[in-house]
């Protein structure tokens, strides 16, 4: 992959009823080059328009991929890889740092509203299986959309020069963490 290419990741941090989500565009050369912050509800339903936003204001027809740390920020704001790839045209790129049986449990205990748990449950069951990728001896958790599965691996190996967390999501939820330490 070409040093130049540009990866947007997006993190996010919280500690009461908002969530910040901060986005981070990196070279694959390491390089950070633009921010972009919003929030969302923790453990409401905005998260997939709050990543979308940030695409939007950022406005920049540089980046070649959108990563975004794990499904369900916010506490179970489940994202819709879909729907964030159809309104940004860009590969989208969900990635988890450990292995679990799943969200399904977690969601149907997190939530006492029936219609709730439904409509989360129907969002991640919509989403693409995650798969193993090998990241310098390290493996990592990949959903994507809008790319095959060899060419998302390629993306994650590229974008993570050390350890196993691609390097705009490491940008990202630095930004993020130290959001919340502000507040």
């Amino acid at each position: 992959m070409k040093s130049g290419a540009r990866a947007l990741g997006v993190a996010e941090s919280y500690r009461a009823e908002t969530s910040q989500f901060a986005g981070a565009v990196v070279r694959a050369s390491r390089v950070a080059d633009g921010f972009v912050f919003s929030t969302a509800t923790v453990g409401g339903s905005d998260a997939t328009e709050t990543v979308c936003a940030m695409v939007d204001r950022l406005d920049r027809e540089d980046i070649r991929y959108l990563l975004v740390a794990g499904l369900a920020p916010a506490w179970f704001n489940v994202l819709d890889l879909q729907r964030i790839h159809d309104h940004t045209d860009l590969p989208v790129l969900s990635v988890t740092f450990g292995s679990s049986p799943g969200l399904e449990g977690a969601i149907r205990e997190a939530f006492d509203d029936r219609a709730v748990v439904q409509d989360r449950l129907a969002t991640y069951r919509a989403q693409p299986e995650r798969r193993p990728v090998s990241v310098n001896d390290e493996t990592v958790y990949v959903r994507s959309v809008g790319i095959d599965d060899s060419a998302a691996a390629d993306v994650v190996r590229a974008f993570t020069p050390e350890g196993g967390r691609p390097e705009p999501l490491r940008v990202a939820r630095l930004a993020a963490r130290g959001l919340v330490e502000m507040e």
